[in-house]
């Protein structure tokens, strides 16, 4: 299961330096792509505003 991005994110990119197959693409609220995401967990970690979520 991949990890999905709330409407509360708020762009801020950390969560891109973390993914480590680059699955995350920037835009206003960022997004996961699912066939790329590993289910790792990292980018929930670090995301400040909690706004990283299991699907």
């Amino acid at each position: 299961m991949a990890y999905l991005i709330s409407d509360d994110c708020t762009a801020c990119g950390t969560c891109i330096d973390e993914c480590p197959v680059e699955a995350i693409s920037e835009g206003d609220i960022y997004k996961i792509d699912p066939d790329i995401c590993t289910d790792c967990g990292t980018c929930a970690d670090v995301c400040p505003v909690e706004a990283i979520h299991p699907a």
